[in-house]
Protein backbone atom coordinates (compact mmCIF):
# COMPACT_ATOMS: atom_id res chain seq x y z
CA UNK A 1 0.00 0.00 0.00
CA UNK A 2 1.38 3.40 -1.09
CA UNK A 3 0.95 5.67 2.34
CA UNK A 4 1.79 9.46 2.71
CA UNK A 5 2.30 11.04 6.01
CA UNK A 6 1.29 14.93 6.30
CA UNK A 7 2.35 16.43 9.15
CA UNK A 8 1.78 20.33 10.67
CA UNK A 9 3.97 20.39 13.85
CA UNK A 10 5.05 23.82 15.82
CA UNK A 11 7.19 22.15 18.47
CA UNK A 12 8.61 18.70 17.27
CA UNK A 13 6.26 16.74 18.03
CA UNK A 14 4.01 16.04 15.34
CA UNK A 15 7.26 15.55 13.43
CA UNK A 16 8.85 13.02 15.78
CA UNK A 17 5.41 10.85 15.11
CA UNK A 18 4.60 11.64 11.75
CA UNK A 19 8.68 10.71 11.07
CA UNK A 20 8.12 7.19 13.31
CA UNK A 21 4.81 6.23 11.26
CA UNK A 22 6.43 7.01 8.01
CA UNK A 23 9.55 4.77 8.74
CA UNK A 24 7.24 2.21 9.78
CA UNK A 25 4.74 2.28 7.38
CA UNK A 26 7.96 2.57 4.50
CA UNK A 27 5.62 5.84 3.93
CA UNK A 28 5.98 9.14 2.48
CA UNK A 29 6.31 12.08 4.38
CA UNK A 30 6.12 15.61 4.22
CA UNK A 31 5.32 18.83 6.06
CA UNK A 32 2.09 20.42 5.21
CA UNK A 33 3.38 23.45 3.47
CA UNK A 34 5.35 20.82 0.98
CA UNK A 35 2.56 18.73 0.77
CA UNK A 36 0.21 21.51 -0.60
CA UNK A 37 2.20 21.26 -3.45
CA UNK A 38 2.31 17.46 -4.30
CA UNK A 39 -0.20 15.29 -6.57
CA UNK A 40 -1.21 13.18 -3.76
CA UNK A 41 -3.74 10.97 -6.03
CA UNK A 42 -1.58 8.07 -6.18
CA UNK A 43 -1.56 7.28 -2.79
CA UNK A 44 -3.95 4.26 -1.27
CA UNK A 45 -3.59 5.70 2.53
CA UNK A 46 -3.11 9.49 3.52
CA UNK A 47 -2.26 9.92 6.68
CA UNK A 48 -2.52 14.07 8.12
CA UNK A 49 -1.27 15.10 11.84
CA UNK A 50 -1.96 18.03 13.45
CA UNK A 51 -1.25 19.43 17.49
CA UNK A 52 -4.00 20.05 19.64
CA UNK A 53 -4.85 23.70 20.12
CA UNK A 54 -7.57 24.27 22.37
CA UNK A 55 -9.60 20.88 21.23
CA UNK A 56 -8.75 21.25 17.54
CA UNK A 57 -6.49 19.97 15.50
CA UNK A 58 -3.94 22.53 13.69
CA UNK A 59 -4.46 22.76 9.88
CA UNK A 60 -7.43 20.41 9.78
CA UNK A 61 -9.53 22.17 7.49
CA UNK A 62 -6.82 21.41 4.61
CA UNK A 63 -7.51 17.90 5.57
CA UNK A 64 -11.03 18.18 5.72
CA UNK A 65 -11.21 20.46 2.22
CA UNK A 66 -9.67 17.66 0.86
CA UNK A 67 -11.74 14.34 1.99
CA UNK A 68 -14.29 14.88 -1.34
CA UNK A 69 -11.59 13.65 -3.79
CA UNK A 70 -9.83 11.08 -1.46
CA UNK A 71 -13.18 9.19 -0.98
CA UNK A 72 -11.64 6.40 -2.33
CA UNK A 73 -8.47 6.16 0.48
CA UNK A 74 -7.85 4.90 3.86
CA UNK A 75 -7.97 8.23 5.55
CA UNK A 76 -6.68 8.64 9.00
CA UNK A 77 -5.86 11.86 11.37
CA UNK A 78 -4.04 12.22 14.80
CA UNK A 79 -3.32 14.85 16.87
CA UNK A 80 -0.67 14.99 19.44
CA UNK A 81 -1.44 16.71 22.77
CA UNK A 82 -0.22 17.38 26.27
CA UNK A 83 -2.13 15.15 28.29
CA UNK A 84 -1.86 11.92 28.54
CA UNK A 85 -2.65 9.39 26.54
CA UNK A 86 -5.64 8.16 29.35
CA UNK A 87 -7.45 11.15 29.42
CA UNK A 88 -10.65 10.76 29.20
CA UNK A 89 -11.52 14.50 27.43
CA UNK A 90 -9.64 13.36 24.22
CA UNK A 91 -12.12 11.24 22.28
CA UNK A 92 -14.59 14.26 23.01
CA UNK A 93 -12.25 16.76 21.87
CA UNK A 94 -11.10 14.47 18.46
CA UNK A 95 -14.60 14.21 17.81
CA UNK A 96 -15.58 17.50 17.78
CA UNK A 97 -12.96 18.34 14.72
CA UNK A 98 -15.23 16.14 11.84
CA UNK A 99 -19.13 15.54 11.89
CA UNK A 100 -20.61 12.56 11.81
CA UNK A 101 -19.97 11.71 7.92
CA UNK A 102 -16.78 12.94 8.10
CA UNK A 103 -16.16 10.64 11.03
CA UNK A 104 -17.28 7.63 8.93
CA UNK A 105 -14.57 8.42 6.53
CA UNK A 106 -11.39 9.11 8.73
CA UNK A 107 -10.06 7.17 11.14
CA UNK A 108 -8.63 9.45 14.22
CA UNK A 109 -5.66 9.08 16.87
CA UNK A 110 -4.02 10.82 19.39
CA UNK A 111 -0.45 10.56 20.64
CA UNK A 112 0.68 12.11 23.93
CA UNK A 113 3.63 14.42 23.01
CA UNK A 114 4.58 16.94 25.63
CA UNK A 115 5.35 21.13 26.04
CA UNK A 116 8.59 23.00 24.92
CA UNK A 117 8.12 26.82 25.67
CA UNK A 118 11.76 27.01 24.10
CA UNK A 119 10.16 26.04 20.51
CA UNK A 120 6.62 27.22 20.87
CA UNK A 121 5.49 30.61 18.94
CA UNK A 122 5.62 33.76 21.29
CA UNK A 123 1.59 33.81 21.11
CA UNK A 124 1.23 30.70 22.28
CA UNK A 125 3.81 30.54 24.70
CA UNK A 126 1.87 33.70 26.30
CA UNK A 127 -1.69 31.77 26.04
CA UNK A 128 -0.09 28.86 28.02
CA UNK A 129 1.35 31.02 30.74
CA UNK A 130 -2.16 32.96 30.86
CA UNK A 131 -3.74 29.66 31.44
CA UNK A 132 -1.51 28.37 34.19
CA UNK A 133 -1.28 31.62 35.99
CA UNK A 134 -5.40 31.28 35.77
CA UNK A 135 -5.72 27.47 36.85
CA UNK A 136 -2.77 28.23 39.84
CA UNK A 137 -5.07 30.63 40.89
CA UNK A 138 -8.68 29.03 40.86
CA UNK A 139 -9.64 27.96 44.68
CA UNK A 140 -10.86 24.10 45.58
CA UNK A 141 -8.81 22.70 42.44
CA UNK A 142 -10.04 18.89 41.32
CA UNK A 143 -7.29 16.49 41.43
CA UNK A 144 -7.12 16.54 37.75
CA UNK A 145 -6.04 20.25 37.64
CA UNK A 146 -3.53 19.95 40.48
CA UNK A 147 -1.85 17.56 37.86
CA UNK A 148 -2.42 19.44 34.98
CA UNK A 149 -0.39 22.77 37.00
CA UNK A 150 2.04 20.64 37.56
CA UNK A 151 2.82 19.38 34.34
CA UNK A 152 2.23 22.62 31.96
CA UNK A 153 4.09 24.51 34.25
CA UNK A 154 7.50 23.87 32.52
CA UNK A 155 8.77 21.77 29.62
CA UNK A 156 8.23 17.94 29.15
CA UNK A 157 8.20 14.88 26.55
CA UNK A 158 6.15 11.89 27.73
CA UNK A 159 5.44 10.69 23.60
CA UNK A 160 6.61 7.30 23.25
CA UNK A 161 6.97 5.22 19.78
CA UNK A 162 4.34 2.75 21.12
CA UNK A 163 1.49 4.88 20.40
CA UNK A 164 1.92 4.82 16.67
CA UNK A 165 1.20 0.71 17.15
CA UNK A 166 -3.17 1.20 16.04
CA UNK A 167 -2.41 3.32 13.24
CA UNK A 168 -0.05 0.47 11.76
CA UNK A 169 -2.11 -2.24 12.89
CA UNK A 170 -5.30 -0.10 11.09
CA UNK A 171 -3.34 0.49 8.16
CA UNK A 172 -2.93 -3.11 7.45
CA UNK A 173 -6.80 -4.27 7.34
Amino acid sequence: MKVVVIYNSQTGFTKRYAEWIAEAARADCFELSVAKKKDLSTYEAIIFGGWACAGSISKISWFKGNLGKWADKKLIAFCVGGSPADNPEIETALNQNFNESERKMVKTFYFPGGFNYEKMSAPSKLMMKMFVKMLKAKKDKTEEEQVMVKMISSSYDISDKKYIEPVLQYLQK
